[in-house]
């Protein structure tokens, strides 16, 4: 029986744990805060930024009692690595997960053609965004609660609709993360765990400034509404803070919606 005094609590995720990949900056670290804020106990990972990682667990366990907030070093294209990431989550909260976030991605901020794209640049993009989302799928599908509350939570982006030049690589490796999710969730089908991914729009985050000229945001922009800094910490994760319990199985949900939309999908 797991020992958290944090279930008793009214909060909507109390007693759930929660694995939150890429967690150290952008929309993973707001997400990884917002669903702390709902109850959830949260693994913060991260694959180079220990430090932001260890400030952000303090400041979410200084917020609450007791210990509810850990940081596990993780490369998710290493399934050694997602395995052991699932291992610490579960020994360090006395519980299995329920809920696994998958933030953990790259952008070329080249934004070459493809016909000047790299191979090794292809290799790179495809390792992290779909390989590592794959393997973040394979062990969540195994080891998330079954039974009730178990939400796999993979991200996408717009640009596989939106197909901008330079995004081929990165559109690619999202698209496949697509099909993957909705396979999967036929899969899932009768384990109470739904499977389900987000593609966020222009979000104004580190990733997406990355090697943009102002010329190239504002191209990005024509007929969107930019997320900016305030927006994006309140609105995005809140979203998502409200999946767990409100979302079907195998959505594609595109964040250029309005709230009410997307919050009313059965």
């Amino acid at each position: 029986m797991e020992n958290n005094p944090r279930s008793s609590s009214s909060l909507p995720l109390a007693g759930r744990v929660a694995i939150v990949t890429g967690a150290t900056r952008g929309m993973g670290r707001e997400i990884a805060i917002h669903l702390h804020s709902l109850g959830a106990r949260v693994t913060i990972n991260y694959v180079s930024s220990s430090s932001k990682a260890e400030l952000l667990v303090q400041e979410l366990n200084d917020s609450s009692q007791p210990k509810s907030a850990i940081a596990v070093r993780a490369d998710v294209s290493d399934p050694d690595e997602i395995n052991n990431l699932f291992d610490q989550t579960e020994q360090e909260f006395g519980s299995k997960v329920h809920i696994v976030v998958n933030c953990a991605g790259v952008l070329d901020p080249k934004y070459p053609s493809l016909s000047e794209t790299t191979l090794e640049d292809f290799d790179k993009t495809f390792t992290i965004n779909t390989r590592g989302s794959f393997l973040c799928c394979k062990e969540a599908a195994k080891r998330v609660m079954r039974g009730g509350g178990g939400r796999i939570i993979m991200m996408s982006t717009s640009m596989v609709g939106g197909l901008a030049p330079g995004y081929g690589v990165y559109a690619a490796s999202k698209a496949a993360v697509e099909t993957m999710v909705k396979v999967l969730a036929k899969e899932l089908k009768g384990s109470r765990i739904t499977a389900n991914c987000v593609a966020p729009g222009p979000v104004a985050t580190e990733m997406f400034f990355a090697g943009k000229s102002d010329e190239m945001v504002k191209i990005c922009l024509q007929g969107l509404v930019l997320w900016g800094g305030s927006v994006s910490q309140r609105i995005l994760p809140r979203l998502l803070g409200f999946w767990p319990v409100m979302v079907g199985n195998g959505s594609m949900v595109k964040l250029l919606e309005p709230m009410e939309a997307l919050l009313s999908r059965k």
